[in-house]
């Protein structure tokens, strides 16, 4: 008997399906590790938590970076995730003609999805080599902070972060690659 397999999708088919418009314009889907899935409805909590790290780290960065919102990252042939915050290098004119395929810093806001956030994310952007990943758990009221990006078999997608730490709304958290500034969380909260 043969076994069932599931039918992976690559970043350029996916991209053809939603060129053509296969997906509905209403429909929030990402692409990982060639399975498409649907993104959860953002609630008030969620929305706002994502503007506040968006402001948040453009301030952190200042110039030379973009922070995207809810925007593609083209991480490999089988990938593109739309994190809800993403810092690049750069400006928006940069990517005109292509989709970045790497960022310095990536943020997902979690309520409902807190373990895919957690693990399958997680070992996603690691694979990828994102420096650092964090995790802004509007439920618990913290943020979670992931970083060294190292090979795991135990991994989902044999990647994960070797570094992590929670940091409470009283306290504060430098960014990697703009270590000069200190985020206070309770500005990353709703």
């Amino acid at each position: 008997m043969r076994a069932i397999e599931t039918r992976r999708w690559t970043r350029e088919e996916y991209e053809r399906m939603a060129t053509t418009g296969i997906f509905g314009p209403e429909e929030r889907l990402e692409l990982i590790d060639g399975e498409i899935l649907t993104v959860t409805p953002q609630g008030s909590a969620h929305a706002t938590a994502v503007h506040l790290a968006a402001k948040a780290l453009a301030a952190a960065f200042g110039g030379g970076f973009y922070i995207r919102i809810h925007a593609p990252l083209a991480l490999d042939d089988a990938s593109e995730p739309e994190p809800d915050v993403a810092v690049v290098s750069g400006s928006e004119r940069d990517y005109s003609a292509a989709h970045p395929t790497s960022a310095l810093l990536v943020v997902e806001v979690s309520d409902a999805t807190l373990q895919h956030d957690r693990k399958r994310k997680g070992s996603l952007y690691a694979r990828a080599g994102i420096p650092e990943y964090w995790i802004v758990n509007v439920i618990e009221r913290r943020l979670e902070v992931f970083r060294n990006p190292v090979m795991s078999s135990e991994a989902p997608l044999g990647w994960r972060y070797g570094w992590q730490a929670e940091f409470q709304a009283e306290d504060s958290v430098r960014p990697l690659r703009a270590s000069a500034t200190e985020i206070a969380v309770s500005d990353l909260i709703p």
